[in-house]
């Protein structure tokens, strides 16, 4: 018999750009709005039996814009806000650090140690990952753990795929939100129409 629980197929998300607005160094829980469509589209992945994992640079940290417990207190909004609808994170972790004030670390994105730290504390299956991001560096994480690349075109997105794409992995498919990539990644959603009576 094989031990432990079966991998699960992850979704990994940006935070502030992909699954939020981005409010520049957001400190504040009050600040935090979820990003149209956010809720249909994990609630799609839930049903489908994936982890959605939050992995975010918050180099506000080091910076010294804000600290811990002001990152802790929206991280902690944001999940309530997501679990009250139903689509509670499987796990959020982030990076406080930036090179030109804490040092080199392995965990600030485009590194992929938050993805690699999710997928050992939750057995998440990494070869059926997809890694959602508004930002090169985003996906580039992704790309270095062999999930599938997807740019939204919410917060710097747009900007992204403007310039030509350079720097984002081979394979990357561009969408406009959150609801395109779960159409991308699980197929499109049946629409009921409601005028439609039996028979």
């Amino acid at each position: 018999m094989r031990g432990g629980p079966e991998p699960r197929p992850v979704l990994f998300l940006d935070r502030d750009g992909t699954l939020i607005e981005d409010a520049d160094y957001l400190a504040d829980p009050d600040g935090v709005v979820l990003l149209p469509g956010a809720v249909e589209a994990l609630a799609r992945f839930r049903d489908a039996g994936w982890a959605v994992v939050v992995v975010t640079n918050q180099s506000g940290i080091a910076r010294g814009l804000y600290g811990e417990a002001d990152y802790t207190a929206v991280a902690r909004r944001l999940e309530t806000m997501l679990a009250a609808r139903g689509v509670p994170l499987a796990a959020t972790l982030h990076c406080p650090h930036h090179p030109d004030h804490s040092g080199p670390c392995a965990c600030r994105k485009p590194a992929p140690g938050l993805l690699l730290a999710a997928a050992r504390a939750l057995a998440l299956d990494l070869s059926r990952a997809v890694m959602v991001g508004d930002k090169v560096t985003d996906l580039q994480a992704g790309s270095a753990v062999g999930a599938r690349p997807v740019l939204v075109r919410t917060g710097y997105g747009a900007g992204t795929a403007s310039r030509g794409g350079g720097g984002l992995p081979e394979g990357t498919v561009v969408v406009d939100g959150l609801i395109d990539v779960a159409d991308h990644v699980l197929g499109p959603a049946r629409r009921v129409d409601r005028e439609d009576g039996p028979g």
